[in-house]
């Protein structure tokens, strides 16, 4: 039978979303797309003294950027709303109620102190810690000031996850846990399994870390007579080093700070969806469009994945170098140095057309292209630190200087006839291109490494051409 393919992701508004969040909602949303599905968001904010202020605007800001874009949300609405939690409570309260009225919940009659207690009675006898069997005899109603807890059953239990296979447990993996905490609210164990039945979930896709805590979600699934969905365990992201979890300490950024720096929406869903799925293909790079053809989830692989932070900067070098020139032109405004604005489209064009194929991210944009906007200033240190250049005496360099103007002064500067001229110059000056070219590329860019110097010459045309080169024969002659 075909099931109405409904997938989410749920965050919770506690901050920046970084890769591991992300790829939890890329793969729902393939899932959903590769199966004519609906993708949810939904913002899980039951906690409410973790929530930071602006969090659901920059959840639903990433998604977007991305290229994410969900069928039902917050800001979208739909059929099986709301979609923030916090405005779902009377819902909850009611589902509660059920379990309350069936003896299946009842208000938690210990302090914390209380509970810490049994916590340490337990540690002390070297025993795991169950609730249960601190459970009052006389089971009493619903305390609104106190916290609700579901009356567990405890048995064993085997269920199939799509990714991990067959998996099981016994009964010390069942607990009585809140349901309702004393301020009204939902714990998260509770408000999903409801929130994935009402919007009519039909895959669970999140972490490994989530697999101890299925047993008592099936448990409840049981007593509220519900069908869980489906389950869809992702493996975990480790950070470079591959011994531990990834984090911030490994250069793991929010994803908008990622967008930031000028990675492209394609590169980040082709490195990210790389993270824990692949289609049995040695293949690399990907489409959008090419991804969701393929996607499936018995690709997700079992076995932890790994960031590679150098993997996804070849993936983004690789994006960029295949745009269109009116493509990286437009994405590229935000980039260009502020100087860029008193040159024409054509001109900026042919600049981040010489500098494209060094492109990683578009943020090198300014430090690859500003001394074609503006004349740099003259930095000596460049010769002096040229192992081929410093042992150069400087009488020889300006007179090299000064028959590069004599030769770029007879050019018609196309771009045939500044090679022919520039490689006859070679002959002239019975000079090796690493003196002469590196030379002439300092005196017109002030850095030891640009695109094809020719190209460059062409690009700058020959006025400013010839000006940069006299006025370091200047400088040269002066110092």
């Amino acid at each position: 039978m075909n099931i109405k393919i409904r997938t989410r992701f749920a965050p919770s508004p506690t901050g920046y979303i970084h890769l591991g969040g992300i790829r939890t909602a890329l793969f729902g949303w393939l899932l959903a797309k590769s199966l004519n599905g609906h993708f949810i968001l939904r913002i899980e904010d039951t906690d409410q003294n973790r929530e930071v202020k602006g969090s659901i605007e920059h959840i639903i800001l990433s998604l977007n950027s991305l290229g994410l874009n969900y069928d039902e949300g917050p800001d979208l609405g739909g059929q099986y709303g709301p979609y923030i939690q916090s405005q779902r409570l009377s819902i909850y309260h009611q589902w509660a109620q059920k379990l309350v009225d069936q003896g299946l919940a009842y208000s938690d009659p210990y302090s914390e102190e209380e509970v810490e207690e049994f916590r340490l009675l337990a540690k002390s006898q070297k025993r795991p810690f169950l609730y249960r069997e601190h459970r009052p005899q006389n089971l009493s109603g619903w305390d609104k000031g106190k916290a609700l807890r579901f009356k567990s059953d405890p048995k064993k239990y085997t269920w199939k996850d799509l990714v991990m296979g067959e998996l099981n447990s016994g009964e010390e993996a069942i607990d009585d846990f809140i349901l309702i905490k004393a301020d009204g609210f939902p714990t998260y164990n509770f408000a999903h399994i409801i929130d994935d039945h009402l919007m009519e979930i039909s895959h669970i896709i999140r972490g490994q870390e989530f697999i101890a805590s299925t047993p008592k979600y099936l448990n409840l699934y049981e007593a509220l007579k519900i069908n869980p969905p489906k389950m869809v365990t992702v493996p975990p992201i480790l950070g470079p080093d591959g011994k531990k979890k990834l984090s911030k300490r490994d250069n793991a950024k929010d994803i908008l700070e990622y967008l930031k720096e000028g990675y492209l929406k394609e590169s980040l869903i082709n490195f990210i969806s790389s993270l824990g799925w692949n289609d049995g293909s040695t293949q690399e790079i990907y489409t959008i469009e090419q991804i969701i053809q393929k996607f499936k989830i018995e690709d997700i692989q079992k076995s932890p994945a790994r960031f590679d932070e150098q993997k996804l900067i070849w993936i983004n070098g690789h994006f960029i170098r295949n745009l269109k020139i009116d493509d990286l032109y437009e994405i590229s405004s935000n980039y260009l140095p502020k100087e860029a604005k008193d040159f024409d489209s054509n001109y900026q064009k042919s600049v981040l057309r010489l500098i494209q194929d060094r492109l990683k991210y578009l943020s090198e944009i300014p430090s690859l292209s500003s001394y074609f906007f503006k004349r740099p200033n003259i930095d000596y240190t460049l010769i002096k630190n040229n192992k081929v250049l410093s042992i150069i005496n400087v009488d020889t360099l300006i007179d090299l200087l000064n028959k590069t103007v004599q030769e770029l002064n007879k050019s018609d500067f196309s771009l045939d006839d500044l090679t022919a001229k520039l490689n006859n110059l070679l002959i002239l000056t019975n000079q090796k291109p690493v003196v002469l070219f590196g030379l002439i590329r300092i005196a017109i860019t002030q850095s030891p490494f640009s695109p094809g110097l020719f190209d460059t010459i062409y690009v700058l045309r020959k006025t400013e051409t010839i000006q940069r080169i006299n006025d370091f024969i200047d400088y040269l002659k002066n110092n």
